[in-house]
């Protein structure tokens, strides 16, 4: 290795550490990739994480620019060396890549890479990615691979911490999807129970009503007047409970750590792909934090189950005192002057209830077979 044993001993500190701080799986294959590069001094870094259809669910690289990465086009199929370090299991450390008789090329944006060294990172027998870098940064010997043992030995420490990091930050957010579920199941059966009574009597008073009205009109305004006591009781009911289901994670966390979260689920349920980019926002009153995330995840139910979109945007941007939130789809769209009938089903009329209750302003563009923006602006932080 070019570094000593001390400066080298510190690095692998370092890249541990940092690793053990995230908790979202998304971040910790961003780290786990910087930190391999970084410490192994490789001019590339990649870390795929294979689905069950010959693909990979993720696929993180270092070390090549959003324009390179926008350009190589679709995530890579499990072939070639890639297949040989998911299903062999074994690492790989080549002097060229493009001469190993497994090597299938690459598309023409791909940048050239030549020494190459990758593993597996396992968790007991299952192979839950593949890690690999390219291009050392050193002077290599004539017909040999600039990665050394040392390097390759100090990789499989890596790749072995990577694997308690990911499986930790897996654990953690299933954990968290479970107590979604079991506080969602909790209140729904709360609610049920309350409000249920309030309807049942509700309903058994505008009966006896009704039936008073022609032989007793007194009595029958009286239990007219239940009626509306009754139904304002249901209302403060489901007020409670809609205050209630505040996201926790949205008081632990915020909006966007939150925002982040639930999107990265969605990006792994549905085939489409959906992003998340925020830039500068600072905390927002409560209020807002929650009208914001209800109207993110109206759009994208929205553009994930009813456009067709084959990629979802979202960016929450800070805009002056307040922020902008954006959720862009390529997908079927509508025509938004058709208020009446699209507002309902799409949850328009709700997203601009939201929007107006915390003084914001709620715009939709969209055109048949245009795609559909959500921009909604909340005015102070």
């Amino acid at each position: 290795m070019s570094k000593g044993p001390r400066s080298g001993l510190s690095a692998v500190s370092t890249a541990l550490l940092a690793m053990s701080r995230h908790l979202e799986v998304r971040d910790v294959l961003k780290t786990i990739v910087a930190s391999a590069r970084e410490l192994l001094d490789a001019q590339y870094a990649a870390l795929g994480v294979p689905d069950d259809h010959g693909g990979f669910a993720q696929f993180v690289v270092d070390g090549v620019s959003d324009a390179q990465w926008k350009a190589i086009g679709p995530l890579p199929r499990q072939h070639g060396i890639l297949a040989a370090m998911l299903h062999e299991a074994r690492p790989e450390r080549l002097a060229d890549v493009r001469k190993d008789p497994r090597f299938e090329g690459w598309p023409s944006a791909h940048p050239d890479m030549s020494d190459f060294l990758g593993l597996p990172i396992r968790d007991g027998d299952e192979v839950m990615g593949a890690l690999f870098l390219a291009n050392k940064n050193c002077p290599k010997p004539e017909g040999g691979c600039g990665f050394t043992e040392d390097d390759e030995e100090l990789l499989t420490i890596l790749a072995q911490h990577a694997a308690i990091a990911l499986t930790n930050a897996r654990l953690y957010e299933r954990s968290r999807e479970l107590t979604i579920a079991e506080e969602r199941s909790r209140l729904a059966h709360e609610l049920h129970d309350a409000v249920s009574q309030k309807l049942f009597s509700l309903r058994l008073t505008a009966q006896a009503a009704a039936a008073l009205v022609d032989r007793d009109p007194a009595r029958a305004k009286g239990e007219l007047q239940q009626v509306a006591a009754l139904a304002a009781e249901a209302a403060d009911e489901l007020r409670a409970a809609v205050v209630e289901l505040r996201p926790a994670a949205l008081d632990e966390d915020g909006l966007v750590a939150t925002l982040r979260t639930q999107i990265q689920v969605l990006d792994r349920a549905h085939s489409a792909r959906v992003t998340f980019d925020s830039c500068g926002v600072r905390a927002l009153p409560a209020s807002q934090e929650e009208a914001m995330l209800r109207v993110a995840q109206e759009a994208l139910h929205n553009a994930l189950r009813h456009s067709g979109a084959a990629r979802v945007d979202v960016t929450l941007e800070r805009h002056g005192p307040g922020a902008v939130l954006r959720v862009i789809d390529d997908g079927s769209g509508f025509e938004p002057r058709a208020t009446r009938r699209a507002g309902r089903h799409l949850g328009l009329v709700s997203m601009r209830d939201r929007t107006n209750g915390v003084g914001g302003t709620l715009t939709v563009e969209s055109a048949p077979g245009k795609g559909t923006t959500i921009e909604m602006e909340v005015p102070s932080g």
